[in-house]
């Protein structure tokens, strides 16, 4: 066995022994179990991604089984080792490696750790199946792979009423999407007669200009096919229309938001477009289509970030606009950006996601920014380390001397929008200029919101709840101090706790990335020459004009970005420093933008209304109408009712007298006779 069927089988195998056999094992041997398997893998995924870096590694494709022989379908199980795989191996698991081992402090007092533990390995197992595959059903395979794991993660805390409505509503979500994706496979395999990602990447260049019926139209087949395949990847990187999910799934428990958010599931849909970014370059059509909409989601969830108050959700619509941006950088034609920022935004995002986790940890479960505050003294190690995840996501940095992760690969894309020749490259760029400085907004809100002021804990339920129960333990005169220090400094007597060692070390070393990351490996992924030979060893199309035009860019578009945070900054640190009362005016003064930001663009009101009460209506219709007025009237409730009735009516006839059964034997015999004569 090579190294890669260990990165990919171990959290099989770990997901395996720790959900199967719980009951024997324990939640102690469950955590190892997994957390080991996930290291082992993460670090047997650094020595490949570093071989393809300085040149030492080729592309190669290891075989597991034959899969499936039927007719001209046949493919088999093969493991696709390439420089856009090691990429994903090395995000993927290392993540996941990392929230497992946070977990085991996230995650002491819940009974079902086992459980938790086998659904993480799984999920993991699952993403890692997709970005190895070397056929799109194998990929297909890992696509609905994450679907289900995610299902089971998001819902876990299943006797949650919400937590089961956001893991229905992700589930249903992403089908829609899936059924987009599937219409791509099977055109594709009718197109080119194979489901092997080499063969109909190299075959595609020779179907450009072809055409195909399609719902009454003759439209061109290739823009067809790429649309279908976005339609899937929209649905699993929520995208603008299929995004709905993606807020919702922080029912679930913290470390699950940060391995969907950051490491899995929604970087699905941009690995699969710069897989078979040789396939989309055939059709300009089909590019401008991923450039409007990852555009418009980088800016529909930046707007709708600026007014949560939910920590977690402040991060999860930051996510939505991230992948609009990996989007629209892919829709102008540089994958290679695209893939950094994924790649950038790994370790800042789980950074950020995990920080969040240590905040609601130390907080007692509360997770609104405005019972928070003062914080930074009581968590210092959590504040620096959300601090370095601000710091990178914003984009600090000083253009020709460095800067935080974000600063390289975000500007990156801003200045590829630019210089691109695509249709919609001038929205994308003026998109990412003002998402930019939204992104800086709400992040600085959340940093002051919940880091620097004065403490407002006394208006949280959480606390209340917390010191309550504390107070049960002492006598009056200590409640009666309490409260009269809660009066004073707003912290209601409570005194948050910095996390224990296991979620703090995830922490750290995720907060190297989020400084290092951008510098130490922006070459490899952008610039013309060492990005081409990188590349070169992948299926991503890398365009090197673009990436030289990039570099050339004016000044004023190369500072726009940082511009733009500096702008973010200030006016977060006056609105939520300077004057307390700023944001109370501002929702005030521009009340319809403020509900409509509120209410998410009223996507859900509008998808309510055209999808979901229709939905209910037809439901209740087929119900009382055909289920019970028709099949249960006439199947079995009328098959029983006609069974009541002939006994009834047989009860009836048996009387016991001689005369009754002399009767009915001539009437019988009258029948008899006349139907005999009839026949004559």
């Amino acid at each position: 066995m090579t190294a890669i069927h260990f990165i990919v089988f171990l959290p099989l195998l770990a997901a395996l022994v720790a959900g199967l056999g719980q009951r024997f094992i324990g939640a102690l041997a469950a955590k190892t179990i997994t957390t080991a398997g996930l290291f082992i893998a993460a670090f047997l995924s650094w020595p490949i991604f570093i071989g393809f870096l300085n040149g030492s590694e080729t592309a190669y494709v290891q075989p597991v089984m034959t899969w499936v022989q039927s007719g001209d379908l046949s493919f088999d199980w093969e493991l696709r080792v390439d420089a856009l795989t090691a990429v994903m191996l090395v995000v993927i698991t290392s993540v996941s490696a990392l929230v497992h081992l946070y977990s085991w402090g996230y995650m002491e007092e819940d009974p079902d750790q086992p459980r938790f533990f086998a659904y993480l390995s799984l999920f993991t197992f699952a993403m890692l199946m997709l970005v190895t595959a070397n056929n799109l059903v194998q990929m297909f395979f890992g696509w609905e792979g994450v679907g289900l794991a995610s299902y089971l993660l998001i819902g876990f805390w299943y006797k949650k009423p919400s937590a089961n409505a956001a893991a229905i509503k992700a589930f249903v979500v992403n089908r829609v999407g899936d059924l987009g994706f599937m219409l791509g496979i099977f055109g594709i395999f009718w197109l080119f007669g194979t489901v092997s990602i080499p063969e109909i990447l190299a075959a595609a260049p020779d179907k450009v200009g072809s055409s195909i019926g399609f719902l009454g139209l003759r439209v061109d087949t290739m823009s067809l096919l790429c649309i279908l395949l976005f339609i899937g990847a929209m649905g699993k990187s929520a995208q603008l229309g299929l995004h709905t999910w993606l807020p919702d799934a922080m029912e679930g428990p913290t470390p699950v938001s940060a391995l969907i958010h950051a490491a899995t599931m929604v970087t699905a849909g941009v690995f699969m477009v710069c897989r078979l970014s040789p396939l989309f370059e055939t059709s300009q059509f089909a590019l401008d289509i991923v450039t409007i909409v990852g555009a418009t989601t980088a800016i529909f969830a930046a707007t709708v970030g600026l007014v949560q108050t939910d920590i977690k959700r402040v991060i999860a619509y930051s996510t939505c606009s991230q992948l609009g941006y990996m989007f629209f950088a892919a829709g102008t034609g540089a994958y290679g950006a695209a893939m950094f920022h994924l790649f950038t935004h790994a370790f800042f995002k789980a950074l950020l996601f995990l920080g969040a986790g240590s905040v609601i940890h130390a907080m007692h479960h509360e997770q609104d920014m405005r019972y928070y505050g003062g914080l930074r003294k009581h968590i210092p190690l959590t504040f620096w380390a959300m601090m370095a995840g601000t710091l990178a996501i914003t984009g600090v940095g000083i253009l020709g001397v460095g800067g935080f992760a974000g600063f390289y690969s975000k500007d990156a894309i801003i200045e590829a929008a630019f210089a691109s020749e695509s249709t919609y490259h001038m929205y994308g760029f003026a998109i990412g200029v003002i998402a930019a400085l939204l992104t800086s907004f709400y992040s600085w809100r959340l940093m002051f919101l919940t880091f620097f002021g004065k403490p407002r804990w006394d208006q949280s339920e959480h606390i209340q709840h917390a010191m309550h129960d504390h107070h049960d333990h002492h006598d009056h005169s200590d409640h009666d101090a309490h409260a009269h220090a809660a009066t004073s400094d707003g912290t209601a007597g409570y005194h948050p706790h910095e996390s224990p060692w296991s979620m703090l070390t995830p922490l750290a070393l995720l907060t190297i990335g989020a400084v290092f990351a951008g510098f130490v490996f922006h070459k490899a992924f952008i610039n013309a020459e060492a990005g081409q030979a990188f590349w070169a060893n992948s299926t991503l199309y890398f365009n090197v004009h673009l990436m030289h035009a990039m570099h050339e860019v004016p000044l004023w578009v190369k500072l726009s970005s940082t511009v733009a945070m500096l702008i973010g900054l200030t006016t977060a640190y006056f609105m939520y420093q300077r004057s307390e009362d700023a944001p109370q005016r501002l929702a005030a003064t521009f009340g319809p933008i403020y509900r409509f930001f509120l209410k998410k663009w009223y996507f859900d009101e509008l998808y309510n209304f055209v999808f979901i009460r229709p939905a209910f209506w037809f439901g209740r219709l087929f119900w009382k109408q055909g289920d019970i007025g028709i099949i249960d009237r006439f199947g079995p409730n009328g098959s029983a009712a006609l069974v009541s009735f002939g006994s009834k009516l047989a009860v009836r006839l048996q009387s016991g007298y001689l005369y009754t059964y002399a009767l009915v034997m001539l009437l019988g015999l009258v029948i008899a006779v006349s139907w005999m004569m009839v026949r004559v």
